[in-house]
């Protein structure tokens, strides 16, 4: 704000030569004494083009041609400031009291060139001479006999005018276009109430407001504003006290129905954030800005697409990424979309957020929101919808540094149990997700269901989970996931087969099984589960099993084999099951020729041996130690046959 006012001095100087010589010099004359009076007093050359006109009535002033301002010695960039024309006007009373005061300054697309040199120099720093940064004549750079200068502005017109920013030490450039400032300074310690327009490229900003003691307020005082920012998507309003250090203390306020479109229209073009986490913002906080650029918000209170947050922060500006530490409390967070389903857990565009009958879900993952800030923020919520998970309680501290995030997990209540833990998100180098899980107490028939359809496991279950995925989608990181862990479970019911009547009657047509324990430890690689440990205990009955989870393809192959036990030690029938397909509707089949396999192996071997006796009686065979049945029978017909052939030739 401060080099506004500072360009607008400068204007209202170049009006007070105009107008001093108004009545004393032909219009022709007043460009060039003008130019070489403002060069003096700012240090920088000024230079006037095209005809002078001076009006005498309706309004008293003058109109000028092209008007340039040298830019600072160390730029090449062109005039500080070039206008196609300046229209001035003042009231032919002030002239006879010794203030000029402006009733009307016009300037006509005017091009401003803002500089910051990478020592830190800028380049809108101006010597006025003979006014004071009060708008007060200086004892040193006037006349004895000089009258107070007091300098006022009823109004100011700027319209079709382009600013560059240019940060040399930060090499960015910045260019607002289409600016126009209606501006109303009557008087100088006074109130300045002000209206501009402009455009990044992203549709038309307004801004609207009021600035108290403009005079303290150039000198670097702190005084009351209020302003109001207008555009595409929304509005964002303050209303408090600021200065020029830059210091600011008031109420900040948004409303904002488009977060996107409106940072769009302010020149940072290309935030696209989630629906539930900033892309609808409404509600505010009281803010408090250093000049080291420290920022405090206190009394946090947003609804958030449809969250409610509040909270608090203290946010340190001065780096090249904010680092914010900050307490955010939610109440039902729902971030159902986020996770690629609607609330109701139905896949977003038909791809299956996780529980869906069609996969997991293919659409991009962006995490870009990772890279905006640094530090750490304990976070709570009432609950939380994740779409295909439902979690109730949570509490957990993230610490956000450079692209990664690490959650320390201190508790996540959903499904009747406890999560606690770390899990991390890190999109340094391409998305990947990973973690240390510890849960107990969880209710596996709601989980399952939830996560991944599968309905036919009731019970509780605790256990251990390392794992670590990679992907810009939830497919893609399902289908890459590996690690290991184990778990545990106490009694429950599996649906769709009843073991004790299959071992019993040989009955396949469903019921249910209810056991007593189960436990069984697992490694991952590449989107699949396997396990070789599994052991099941039901009441007479022992049961064992081994094989594939398909994490990432959603299938299953696995043999599970139940073996009925004869007392407490002694084992009897084994029949093992086969389940197989995808988790929606796997078929579950006896394996008879695994079950032959295991049943009537010591049969078989007796058989075999009868039968290697008899060959051995009729061939009148005997085989040598180490040779088998079968060669020895090959070696007895070939000795017979060369016996049959000699006979031939004899």
């Amino acid at each position: 704000m401060r080099w506004i006012f500072r360009l607008i001095g400068l204007v209202v100087v170049i009006a007070a030569v105009f107008v001093g010589a108004l009545f004393f010099l032909p219009g022709e004359r007043v460009a060039t004494i003008a130019a070489d009076q403002i060069t003096k007093a700012t240090g920088r050359k000024v230079t006037l083009s095209g005809e002078t006109r001076i009006s005498l009535y309706p309004v008293l002033g003058v109109a000028t041609g092209t008007v340039e301002v040298a830019n600072a010695d160390w730029s090449d960039a062109g005039p500080m400031l070039q206008a196609d024309s300046l229209k001035i006007g003042v009231k032919p009373a002030a002239l006879f009291g010794g203030d000029i005061r402006i009733t009307g300054l016009e300037a006509v697309d005017p091009v401003i060139r803002l500089e910051r040199a990478a020592d830190g120099r800028v380049n809108w720093e101006l010597g006025v001479e003979g006014v004071a940064p009060s708008g007060q004549a200086t004892d040193s750079a006037a006349p004895a006999t000089s009258e107070r200068l007091a300098l006022t502005l009823d109004r100011a017109l700027v319209t079709g005018a382009r600013l560059i920013y240019t940060d040399h030490a930060a090499g960015t450039v910045e260019e607002l276009r289409d600016l126009d400032l209606d501006l109303r300074w009557p008087e100088y310690d006074g109130t300045a109430d002000f209206e501009a327009s402009f455009s990044r490229g992203g549709g038309p900003v307004s801004v609207t407001g009021r600035l108290d003691q403009v005079g303290r307020f150039i000198d670097g005082a702190v005084t009351a504003v209020a302003a109001t920012v207008e555009a595409a998507g929304g509005r964002v309003a303050f209303d408090g006290r600021a200065g020029t250090q830059p210091q600011v203390q008031g109420r900040l306020d948004l409303d904002l129905a488009d977060t996107g479109a409106f940072l769009g229209a302010l020149g940072m073009a290309g935030v696209t954030l989630p629906e539930g986490l900033g892309q609808s913002l409404k509600g505010g906080a009281d803010v408090t800005l250093t000049d080291a650029m420290n920022l405090s918000v206190r009394g946090l209170n947003l609804q958030v697409g449809g969250n409610s947050l509040t909270g608090a922060a203290d946010v340190n500006l001065s780096g090249d990424v904010p680092r914010v530490n900050a307490q955010i409390a939610a109440g039902a967070l729902d971030l159902s979309r986020l996770a690629g389903a609607d609330s109701t857990g139905e896949a977003a565009g038909g791809s299956g957020g996780g529980g869906g009958a069609q996969g997991w879900s293919t659409e991009p993952i962006d995490a870009s929101a990772l890279a905006l800030a640094n530090g750490e923020m304990a976070f709570s919520a009432d609950s939380i919808d994740l779409g295909d998970l439902k979690l109730g309680r949570t509490r957990t501290l993230m610490t956000l540094d450079q692209s990664r995030a690490v959650f320390a997990l201190r508790e996540v209540r959903g499904y009747d149990g406890l999560v606690t833990g770390d899990f991390v998100v890190n999109n340094r180098a391409g998305l990947s997700v990973g973690g240390t899980l510890r849960a107990e107490g969880l209710d596996m028939e709601r989980f399952l269901t939830d996560a991944a359809g599968i309905t036919r496991f009731s019970t509780k279950a605790g256990g251990t989970l390392n794992f670590l995925g990679a992907g810009n989608s939830v497919d893609a990181i399902m289908k890459s996931l590996s690690g290991d862990g184990r778990f545990e479970t106490g009694r429950g019911v599996i649906s769709g087969i009843d073991l004790d009547r299959l071992m019993r009657a040989g009955d396949v047509t469903g019921g249910t099984t209810i056991f007593d324990a189960m436990n069984a430890s697992f490694t991952m690689d590449k989107g699949n589960l396997f396990n070789d440990d599994l052991v099941m205990r039901l009441p007479l009955i022992r049961a064992e099993g081994k094989g594939r989870i398909g994490l990432g393809a959603r299938d299953i192959d696995y043999l599970f084999t139940p073996v009925l036990l004869e007392g407490e030690t002694s084992q009897g029938l084994a029949i093992p099951v086969r389940i197989r397909g995808p988790w929606e509707n796997p078929r579950i089949v006896p394996d008879l020729e695994k079950a032959i396999d295991m049943n009537l192996k010591e049969e078989r071997k007796k058989a075999e041996e009868r039968l290697e006796r008899e060959v051995q009686k009729r061939l009148n065979i005997t085989p040598e130690e180490g040779q088998s049945l079968e060669d020895a029978a090959k070696d007895k017909l070939e000795d017979r046959a060369k016996r049959e052939l000699r006979k031939l030739f004899e």
